[in-house]
């Protein structure tokens, strides 16, 4: 639903305006929380719900995870500000689970359900009887219409399939379809629950949920009250950044708008992914065939984890070079120690990349576009407005900033390996959700990718398409193919940064 203003996303930007407007304020945190439902949702009747109760109660655990405090369950009597002092914290690191179902907003969907609708034309072929292996459709002899057997019914959807008219259809709950990890099963009474064992943290969930009973945790707070406490705060803005903060904001604009809440400076994130492209295509050269069968990518880390925990006996051919995320909060401590590293990108799962214990001392915050957007509006900062920031423009790559697209990783570590040597042939193969991620995975276990680099991207589209997007995946992509044209090189190879690689990953 990214590019759909709904109510969903309406509530969403208000949590998180909110959060960070009491994070610019001065007084005490708990009772400001206390009364942010009742600004939020004003009134004696419910705006989106019918119970204007339940809405504020929703809206009162939305507050607590974009505190980044735990999720509690309608049984638990607390208020909303209960553990407050532990967001108030100069630095916060996310602590599991991320990704939270909301038992009380959820619509308790049901699992998979195929139905015969009004439009059944109680036709005389009926090949919906006809192809059903169990027999679990017969017909209403006053109507002539299909009728399923639901106790009978498996699910498999061939009446669907056959009927003419489109008047079978196969209703599965959102998130469930939505996770390539099959995570999302049902609890005692109906309502989604998730498998942490099985979840990547990809929040493919999170934004399928039609009900906005699904949410993740934040760092607004704990940002914010770093860059006032006058920290060094660097901002490292993930390649997919363009066109999410609106059509007319150029990087540069939104460069001076970040400079403008108080960031050091800010720098593209295509920085990192050219790196990681050189150190990507270093170990493929050196590793595959010889000593690795294929070659993973290791960009996205909702694909690599999954890989690893569905295929741990090919863990190691999962590629043990840096992200991007952390080579740009390397480069960004290398040269200033004391800095703060702000990731602000598209992805949920990047927030659980940073909580790793090698990743935790390069990489402080982990924000998504549309948290940052609340930061903005908190500011009431006008993006399209502001005079652009032409300075320190980043040496980047094309390739570097095409990372955000699907393929894009895969084709930057191809032409480096061709900028070097041009007659080798480089075989790829990649894939788009996590489901087509398994199948992959699935091939290359049985040898079908042997001497092939994989790329693996968990968000169909690429990170374009992460949950923390705002814009249409199309047009995110066609506006990073468009901003990549403009980089100063090609090939991640010719940029001013990869000569201090080295030094990075020592």
């Amino acid at each position: 639903m990214r590019g759909v203003e709904t109510r969903i996303q309406e509530i969403r930007h208000a949590v998180f305006t909110e959060v960070a407007k009491m994070a610019y304020e001065e007084g005490p945190v708990d009772k400001k929380i206390e009364a942010l439902p009742y600004k939020i949702i004003p009134g004696e009747t419910g705006n989106f719900r019918n119970d204007v109760f339940l809405e504020r109660a929703i809206v009162g655990e939305r507050l607590r995870m974009a505190m980044g405090l735990p999720y509690r369950g309608a049984a638990e009597p607390a208020p909303v500000s209960d553990g407050i002092m532990e967001a108030d914290k100069p630095e916060g690191y996310y602590t599991p689970p991320l990704i939270n179902v909301i038992k009380f907003a959820c619509n308790a969907c049901e699992e998979k359900k195929v139905h015969v609708t009004d439009g059944c034309q109680g036709c005389l072929a009926h090949p919906c009887m006809e192809v059903c292996p169990k027999k679990a459709i017969s017909l209403d002899r006053v109507t002539g219409k299909s009728i399923i057997d639901q106790d009978a019914c498996i699910k498999c959807g061939r009446c669907a399939t056959v009927c003419s008219y489109n008047a079978i259809i196969v209703q599965e709950r959102p998130c469930a379809k939505a996770c390539g990890m099959n995570a999302i099963t049902s609890d005692e009474n109906g309502k989604a629950t998730i498998d942490y064992d099985k979840c990547v943290s990809c929040g493919m969930c999170l934004v399928n949920c039609p009900f906005g009973a699904i949410s993740d945790k934040s760092q607004i707070y704990q940002v914010i009250k770093a860059i006032q406490s006058g920290e060094k705060v660097y901002a490292a803005v993930a390649p997919a950044f363009v066109g999410q903060f609106g059509p007319k904001v150029t990087p540069e604009k939104l460069r001076a708008a970040m400079k403008e809440l108080g960031f050091a400076d800010v720098l593209e994130v295509a920085i990192g992914a050219d790196l990681c492209a050189k150190q990507e295509a270093e170990d493929f050269l050196k590793e595959v065939p010889e000593e690795l069968p294929f070659m993973a990518t290791s960009c996205c880390p909702a694909w690599s984890v999954m890989a690893k925990k569905l295929f741990p006996e090919y863990a190691n051919c999962v590629s043990m070079a840096l992200t991007p995320m952390t080579l740009t909060a390397r480069l960004i401590k290398n040269h200033t120690p004391d800095a703060k590293v702000v990731f602000i990108g598209p992805c949920a799962a990047k927030k659980l990349e940073a909580m790793r214990r090698t990743v935790r001392s390069e990489v402080d915050f982990v924000l998504t576009f549309e948290e940052m957007s609340g930061i903005f509006a908190a500011k009431d900062l006008d993006l399209e407005a502001m005079h652009e920031d032409v300075d320190g423009v980043n040496d980047v790559s094309a390739d570097g900033r095409n990372f955000a697209v699907s393929g894009g990783v895969a084709q930057a570590v191809v032409d480096v390996i061709k900028k070097e040597y041009p007659d080798k042939e480089i075989k790829v193969a990649n894939a788009e959700g996590l489901e087509e991620c398994r199948k992959l995975m699935m091939m290359a276990s049985k040898g079908k990718y042997n001497g092939y680099l994989l790329e693996g991207m968990a968000c169909p589209g690429g990170c374009v398409a992460g949950a923390g997007t705002m814009q249409p995946i199309k047009k995110s992509q066609g506006a990073v193919k468009i901003y990549a044209t403009k980089a100063n090189h090609k090939v991640a190879t010719e940029t001013e940064y990869v000569k201090e690689l080295d030094k990075l990953v020592d």
